[in-house]
């Protein structure tokens, strides 16, 4: 029950952050607009005004402005999983990787590492093909969520996927260590798959191959549910299955049951928010 109700509170709280990360985006795009010169200015005014407005952005800032809004989620997701990679080079910090960034139902932390374990890559062949596959399907789902939606659907599940490898290795009596972000990357590919099912896909070593996106999920869904009930260990396929049922969910309710029903709560938060002082 305890990784079950802490599941149940990461995606809740994943999701209300990322609506009042959204609800703040709208309103400092508000306030921008209503500091720039209005159109009733002269030319000469909006000069004046302009220069005093005017400051030179650094480097840093230049290359974030010049990024699509997928690219600003995946570099700090990127990050945050290559930042991982590293300490799990240190020797020294091998027990407390262990014990936090793998998902293990007969470990001393238990929940924590449900999430933790997603950012989590051991091999630099695992973190490679995950933020490979993670960057070539980002657009699509970001386009069409928006990455304050896509936020809250892969936070919640990356949480959900390990949950379903947790409950799947307690009901067979397999406990094993779990790490990486396949499980929420899966929702993120089935989302995709479904939500697009014509669009043609390849592999990246024999791209004269291509098939629909929607066959390659229903293929990839039976071969993890096969590694289920066979019992394969290749990969965490409870996890990736998970994951994957979840994209699909999310496409179906996620986008109109859940996300499209938060106004009540921006109403609330609105009228909880303390107003702007202009300073």
């Amino acid at each position: 029950m305890k990784p079950l109700l802490f599941t149940i509170g990461i995606s809740t709280g994943s999701l209300t952050a990322c609506v009042i990360w959204e609800y703040e985006s709208l309103r400092a795009h508000a306030t921008s607009l209503l500091k720039k010169p209005s159109n009733w200015l002269s030319a000469q005014q909006k000069k004046v005004f302009a220069q005093f407005q005017r400051k030179e952005p650094g480097p840093l800032k230049k290359w974030w402005s010049s990024l699509r809004d997928s690219e600003k989620v995946f570099y700090p997701i990127l990050a945050a999983n290559v930042l991982v990679f590293g300490a799990w080079r240190v020797r020294a910090l091998q027990p407390f990787m262990v014990k936090y960034f793998c998902s293990n139902p007969t470990g001393s932390a238990v929940c924590l590492p449900m999430v933790l374990s997603t950012f989590s890559h051991y091999s630099a062949l695992h973190l490679a093909a995950n933020m490979y596959v993670l960057y070539s399907f980002m657009p699509a789902a970001i386009a069409s969520l928006g990455k304050e939606q896509f936020t809250a659907m892969y936070l919640s599940a990356g949480v959900i996927s390990s949950f379903a490898s947790f409950l799947y290795k307690v009901m067979l009596s397999q406990p094993g260590l779990s790490l990486g972000a396949s499980g929420a990357i899966m929702s993120v590919l089935s989302y995709v798959c479904v939500q697009y099912p014509d669009t043609r896909l390849s592999i990246i070593f024999l791209p004269m191959y291509t098939f629909a996106a929607g066959t390659a999920i229903k293929v990839i869904m039976s071969m993890d549910l096969a590694g289920v009930v066979l019992g394969w260990k290749f990969f965490d396929h409870a996890a990736h299955l998970g994951g994957a049922l979840f994209g699909i969910a999310w496409c179906y309710w996620g986008n109109t049951h859940i996300w499209g029903n938060r106004d009540k709560f921006l109403q609330y938060y609105h009228n909880l928010r303390k107003p702007d002082t202009g300073r």
